[in-house]
């Protein structure tokens, strides 16, 4: 992570200085034409899926990050004290919960090849790999809750593969509709291991509980609809719905979910622009159980997963003509929660963070 961000942030260095050079230069009638056609299709936000593009390939990689710290029990601020004392409905040693997620990092690397078959269906192939780290508090089962230990625990895999293709639907010169079809398949490990301190001051090694896992074994089926309104030549108001449905799973699988966008993108110069968005997430809570994910803590519990969440993102967009070929873009945004009802105990999200670079060939 911190050395993507590194070769990021030069890039983005060395091309600013280029990028408002030219954005100042007298426009040619070459440089007008294909200003006319950068704003016919516009960029998404980084941290959206489906932008299609002309005829060609393009390669993509982008990292996010999801940084969780404290707890919420049904949408509200819990303490530690009070998540001891709710029960521990994974079995009866002990009655009560005694161990405490404290905060956890998600990063997500996401690797795509986009091929452009024509103007109007772009086929695209994505690889996903997962990295999380949570840490966590032991404390005695008995009525002093004194603090056992501290102990974190780390994953890292090789999470799905996705196939999709994106088509448009209808374009004009002010409005274009697209859709999308995915099929993903969860190829990550979802029996990964790790040490852990139990109630009984004991250093053991069990299977993690769901949320560290790496994948599901799961298949599931995208489908999604875009919509990008031009409101005038800076201005462009986007809309998306995602709709991710499990069709087949081994013991378990996180559950479907629903993802839809609002955003409004301002195009400072030819290549320069910054959007801010609105995302509604609505999850279900995981599908069947893993008899083998037994422990006193609130994340081996399948239903404390799931429910509904909005978040606010600001973002900016670069591109820039520095190496041969098409055009290259770096993007970032930044997601912070404004509610969180997720359902039962669950960890709050601090906020989300992705960075990326496409280069079309």
């Amino acid at each position: 992570m911190k050395n993507f961000l590194k070769i990021l942030i030069v890039l983005f260095g060395t091309v600013t200085s280029e990028v408002y050079s030219k954005s100042h230069e007298h426009p040619s009638a070459d440089s007008m034409g294909h200003n006319h056609q950068s704003h016919k299709h516009p960029s998404l936000p980084i941290g959206l899926m489906g932008n299609m593009h002309q005829k060609g390939f393009m390669f993509s990689i982008r990292q996010g990050l999801m940084r969780m710290k404290n707890n919420i029990l049904d949408g509200n601020n819990i303490s530690k004290s009070e998540i001891l004392s709710m029960s521990n409905e994974t079995g009866n040693n002990p009655s009560n919960l005694s161990i405490v997620p404290e905060n956890m990092d998600s990063k997500m690397t996401m690797a795509e090849g986009m091929y452009a078959v024509s103007n109007n269906l772009t086929l695209m192939v994505m690889a996903t790999y997962l990295s999380k780290e949570m840490n966590l508090s032991t404390y005695s089962p008995h009525m002093d809750k004194d603090l056992i230990g501290k102990f974190n625990t780390s994953t890292n895999d090789l999470s799905d593969i996705t196939a999709s293709a994106f088509f448009k639907i209808r374009e004009n010169s002010l409005s274009k509709w697209q859709g999308e079809i995915s099929y993903q398949k969860s190829i990550g490990s979802s029996d990964e291991t790790g040490e852990v301190i139990t109630p009984m001051s004991m250093r053991v090694e069990k299977i993690l509980p769901y949320a560290m896992q790496s994948g599901d074994g799961a298949t599931r089926l995208v489908f999604g609809l875009t919509n990008t309104r031009r409101l005038n030549e800076q201005i462009v108001f986007g809309n998306q719905i995602r709709r991710k449905i499990v069709v087949d799973y081994l013991s378990w699988s996180f559950g479907n979910q629903t993802e839809v966008n609002s955003w409004i993108q301002y195009s400072l110069s030819e290549h320069l622009s910054f959007s801010s968005r609105l995302k509604f997430l609505d999850k279900d809570r995981i599908s069947g159980s893993d008899q083998l994910i037994v422990a006193p803590v609130q994340t081996a519990d399948p239903d404390n997963y799931g429910g509904k969440e909005i978040h606010f993102g600001f973002g900016v967009n670069l591109t820039f003509d520095i190496f041969p070929g098409g055009k290259d873009l770096i993007g970032i945004e930044l997601l912070a929660p404004l509610m969180q009802d997720k359902s039962n105990l669950q960890m709050k999200t601090d906020y989300q963070f992705v960075i990326g670079y496409q280069k079309h060939l």
